[in-house]
């Protein structure tokens, strides 16, 4: 007997979409969402605020959805 592991959820292809389609409009999302997470989802922003995880629960709540891809806009200079 081998060492079994974990079984990894297969994403839907609409995840891969809504994330490549974040990808391309990163440069839009910079002008609205600058230092945010946003949730995507058929290639619109369902949720966006400051916390990961309440941003993740918004977007789940109002798709029911499982996979949501959700980025950190970061963009523009940062001066520490």
């Amino acid at each position: 007997m081998g060492i079994q592991m974990p079984k990894v959820p297969k994403m839907p292809k609409r995840y891969w979409d809504d994330k490549e389609w974040a990808r391309k409009h990163y440069t839009d999302l910079i002008k609205k969402y600058h230092g945010k997470w946003v949730a995507i989802v058929n290639k619109k922003v369902v949720a966006s605020g400051k916390n990961l995880s309440r941003v993740e629960k918004i977007a789940r709540l109002k798709t029911k959805l499982k996979h949501i891809p959700v980025c950190y806009v970061e963009g523009g200079a940062i001066i520490y």
